[in-house]
């Protein structure tokens, strides 16, 4: 195994409000409470050792308990579960959606810089207890971002009708897709793994909670995971003083609204993740999770006959509150709430929305989670490794577009020189001269001297890309070579993380491959990471 690693701002793949924040740029500390470093988790333990109750910590552990009652957890999980009824004992969280067999590569890295961060912070802080959390996305309702799963370049997809939560679906028909996996798997003992936990998960659960649950404790069972179903009465009931407050006030949206304004003022021109709505809840019940909305003084569920006035919806809630749903301006509060939690582990897409939600948290007086960028992997074989040394590809070239990367390895490889930059900038300066002479002429000739000056240097551009055109052409086994290792390691000209399934892998390396991980990731250090595995 052989470990590289390269900053997040020269892979190309991720924004600059992320690059930003890893830089700690002065204008985006309003939008969080701490940085991500081992010393700012002291202030963060005490901060949130005061905000939660032993009542919410008993209600933790009780439905914890329930809700692995028919899991066979190991020592480790189930000691962790007891600890959260300490008020030394505090959670580092990630969140991912349901996804079909975990879905993509990253869903592992999440775990793992949850698994790692509480390992670093138990040998810091002594005194207290650290639990890997996996928060199940199981209200969600986009079944087609998570009804399938890639694999070898194959797209392996359940198809069903699906309404309401995701997390309620029953796994019927997922018995053809386990036929077409097993095909695709072949018959070694890596692949006859896969194939009983896929089986054991999805055909031998009823719903895809319970289904993602079971797999997820089977790869991280080891490590003390817990994992949390938010969809219960007796979590939810907790929550209720913010449903009502998100009900007759529309606290978040004046809040996160007033955020979205003060990033959109900022020079930068960060991309809003998120946009928030009058009320920010779904209504949730069995084949149904549809948005609740206020008009005319009315309380209604769209697409629904159902409405109620101010008193009957409070009543509603008071009654059942496993039936109001946070959409992804509420659910981080949710979690906050209902977890002893320091620290929200995600990725780009996911640490852009929790920024503009800060305000929202101070306005509710709920404290506001350490922001942590998850571990990014790019995983490559030995045989990968060697072929990108034989071509001179660095670690950071191969992040490199790809027209980019063929031509700056053909420029490099050409027995001619095909950089026209000397012979551009001596251009340039003979025209200074010109524009000089004009001047002192006529300045009407300095249109006409701009025109030619643009007129030859375009001619010297073409030129460059035809010579390095018909270069490429002439070293085309190299530019070939050059282009199957990055669609290897890039598919879909993508970062393989955000592609590929965790089984690809596995296939090769089997039982070694978590542990491996957990071995290499390290959640702090805040680079990309080229991970070369041994078969």
């Amino acid at each position: 195994m052989q470990q590289n690693s390269i900053p997040f701002h020269k892979t190309g793949y991720f924004s600059s409000l992320i690059c930003d924040y890893l830089d700690e740029k002065s204008d985006l500390k309003p939008f969080y409470n701490r940085f991500p470093n081992i010393e700012n988790f002291k202030n963060q333990i005490e901060e949130k050792r005061l905000s939660v109750s032993s009542k919410s910590r008993t209600v933790l552990t009780k439905v914890l308990k329930n809700q692995y009652k028919n899991i066979k957890a190991s020592e480790l999980t189930l000691q962790n579960i007891e600890s959260l009824s300490s008020e030394n004992t505090f959670t580092i969280t990630t969140g991912h959606q349901l996804n079909l067999l975990t879905g993509p590569l990253y869903f592992l890295y999440k775990i793992v810089s949850a698994i790692n961060l509480s390992k670093e912070l138990k040998a810091k802080y002594t005194d207290c207890n650290f639990v890997p959390v996996y928060w199940m996305a199981s209200e969600d309702h986009d079944f087609e971002e998570i009804n399938y799963f890639n694999f070898k370049g194959k797209k392996i997809q359940w198809n069903k009708n699906s309404n309401g939560a995701v997390g309620e679906l029953s796994t019927d028909g997922l018995e053809a897709v386990f036929d077409l996996f097993s095909l695709e798997l072949g018959s070694t003992k890596n692949a006859e793994y896969l194939k009983e936990l896929f089986s054991k998960a999805y055909l031998e659960h009823t719903n895809l909670a319970d289904a993602t649950r079971f797999l997820s404790n089977e790869l991280f069972r080891d490590y003390g995971l817990v994992i949390i179903d938010a969809h219960d009465k007796d979590l939810k009931a907790q929550f209720i003083p913010f449903l009502e407050e998100e009900l007759t006030n529309q606290t978040s949206f004046q809040s996160v609204s007033e955020t979205n304004k003060k990033i959109n003022e900022l020079p930068q021109n960060y991309k809003l993740q998120v946009n928030p709505r009058n009320i920010n809840l779904f209504y949730l019940k069995e084949n149904l999770r549809e948005r609740i909305v206020f008009e005319d003084g009315v309380y209604g569920v769209v697409n629904t006959d159902i409405t109620w006035n101010k008193v009957e919806i409070l009543k509603e809630l008071s009654d059942f509150p496993e039936r109001f749903s946070p959409n992804v301006i509420m659910r981080p509060l949710l979690q906050e709430v209902i977890l002893p939690n320091l620290c929200y582990i995600g990725g780009g897409g996911e640490l852009a929305y929790w920024f503009q939600l800060k305000e929202y948290f101070d306005k509710v007086q709920v404290p506001f989670p350490i922001l942590l960028l998850r571990n990014s992997v790019l995983i490559q074989t030995e045989k990968q490794s060697e072929k990108l040394k034989r071509l001179h590809i660095s670690h950071e070239d191969i992040f490199l577009n790809q027209d980019e990367l063929v031509s700056k390895k053909v420029k490099e490889i050409s027995s001619i020189d095909i950089d026209f930059s000397t012979q551009k900038e001596y251009l340039v300066n003979q025209f200074q001269d010109l524009y000089k002479l004009a001047k002192q002429t006529d300045n009407s000739f300095l249109g006409a001297v701009k025109a030619q000056e643009v007129k030859q240097i375009k001619g010297l551009e073409n030129l460059e890309k035809r010579l390095l055109k018909a270069q490429k052409r002439k070293l085309d086994d190299e530019v070939s070579r050059i282009t199957i290792i990055q669609n290897e390691l890039f598919p879909n000209a993508s970062l393989q993380e955000r592609n590929t399934n965790f089984s690809e892998f596995f296939l090769e390396y089997g039982e070694n491959l978590i542990p491996t991980l957990v071995e290499c990731l390290e959640p702090l250090n805040s680079e990309f990471i080229v991970l070369t595995l041994k078969g």
